[in-house]
């Protein structure tokens, strides 16, 4: 797993941000949470993560999104972190479940067939409408396509080999419009923990709400 500030001006808050499957900085880089430091998660090839980064803080916001909900419940129930508030955005704990996830011969057939072309399509779909994905277009992650094959290989094989974890959300945002993993299975998946849903009209990736979650939240609290 890679992390990077971007922000790191040692306030004593950090907003950590887990991202989804094939992300890098490049979308992410322009939210600016107040008076807060800003660390991204990205790539799930593993799940090593250097907690020792985070001993300065005493306060720490989790925001989760797609596969990075399930990173990050792998992460938060790993590790002892200082964490007052969790959000998770589009995605659940159970990433290939037929009912609280993408179903298991999707996922299988989206790493199967996985070529330039279909992820283009895969980008496409993430995205609420033409406009918004020539804009997502301008600020896609910038990573090879065999590293996203080795990701999400691996992303199956330790969902699959893993025990279930716990760890608490305390709210579960879903976008009715988001035709990456199904809404149904997301509001089934929370109802299943307990945890408070938020519906949303957005797509899978929609700039409105990682606006909002990673920085207009905070900013506001």
């Amino acid at each position: 797993m890679k992390q990077i500030y971007l922000i790191h001006e040692h306030h004593p808050r950090l907003l950590l941000f887990f991202a989804g499957w094939g992300a890098d900085e490049t979308p992410f880089k322009t939210y600016r949470p107040t008076d807060s430091d800003y660390m991204l998660c990205y790539d799930y090839r593993t799940l090593d993560f250097d907690a020792s980064l985070l001993t300065e803080y005493t306060d720490i916001r989790v925001v989760g999104w797609s596969m990075g909900v399930w990173a990050a419940t792998r992460i938060m129930s790993s590790f002892s972190l200082p964490v007052s508030r969790r959000i998770a955005i589009n995605g659940t704990p159970f990433p290939i479940d037929e009912t609280c996830g993408i179903p298991p011969a999707i996922f299988q057939g989206t790493l199967d067939g996985l070529t330039d072309v279909s992820l283009h399509k895969f980008l496409r779909r993430m995205c609420a409408d033409s406009a918004a994905f020539k804009a997502f277009l301008q600020r896609t992650p910038r990573r090879p396509l065999e590293e996203l094959r080795e990701e999400l290989a691996a992303i199956a094989a330790r969902y699959a080999a893993l025990p279930p974890c716990e760890a608490v959300w305390d709210l579960g945002v879903v976008g009715t419009a988001d035709r990456i993993i199904p809404p149904a299975n997301q509001v089934q998946a929370w109802q299943k923990l307990g945890v408070p849903v938020c519906q949303t009209a957005d797509a899978h990736y929609q700039e409105a709400l990682f606006h909002r979650y990673l920085q207009d939240v905070w900013t506001n609290d």
